[in-house]
């Protein structure tokens, strides 16, 4: 995946060669182009202002911020509503990034960021579903940044979402199906999102 936007990182594809300098790359281009596409569409859709939230960025195994008195879980990403921060581990984006590709990162970081936006609309709007309704903005935000140039999808960035999404679902006990569903939920939820927009993830 390669990110157009801002004008300081026009230029700048996406890393092919794994690692660590390579997944921090992804991680910052990232948050630019997800941050970036809500600071374009979220107040025209929910007709309120838009504050991003704080990126604590990365941390390693169990060293990472805590949430409400809760220590971060190693090998987790997350986001924490009482103080409005996104933080994952690196060795969860690392392993990702070499496993599947930059893509893993996006989606990683569009989906913490969904759980931000529902922190930021109103309750009626937040799905019972939570995980997959992030996933579905995920999509909404990833598919949205493409079309307003923030980001451009290279070969095999389809497949490697869609790979991302099912590794996410049957690898890691924190995403287990209960809460987060199933690979093809998610799969499914991540689709909506990309194809019909925000409001169509959007409780009613």
């Amino acid at each position: 995946m390669a990110t157009l936007s801002p004008a300081a990182d026009r230029a700048r594809l996406s890393v092919d060669a794994p690692g660590a300098a390579a997944t921090t790359a992804a991680e910052r281009t990232a948050v630019a182009a997800v941050d970036g596409f809500w600071r374009r569409n979220f107040t025209q859709l929910f007709g309120r202002p838009y504050q991003s939230p704080r990126v604590a960025g990365g941390y390693r195994g169990s060293n990472g911020p805590i949430c409400a008195g809760q220590p971060a879980l190693a090998f987790n990403a997350f986001y924490c509503p009482s103080q409005d921060f996104l933080a994952w581990d690196e060795n969860l984006m690392d392993a990702g990034y070499q496993r599947v590709g930059d893509s893993w990162v996006y989606l990683v970081v569009a989906h913490e960021w969904g759980h931000a936006i529902q922190s930021r609309i109103n309750r009626y709007q937040v799905s019972l579903a939570t995980e997959l309704q992030a996933d579905c903005l995920a999509g909404a935000t990833l598919a949205g940044a493409q079309r307003d140039g923030l980001i451009r999808l290279q070969p095999g960035d389809n497949e490697e979402l869609a790979a991302t999404l099912t590794v996410l679902a049957d690898t890691y006990p924190w995403t287990n199906h209960g809460s987060h569903g199933d690979a093809q939920q998610r799969v499914a939820s991540y689709n909506l999102g990309a194809g019909q927009g925000v409001l169509a993830c959007i409780a009613r």
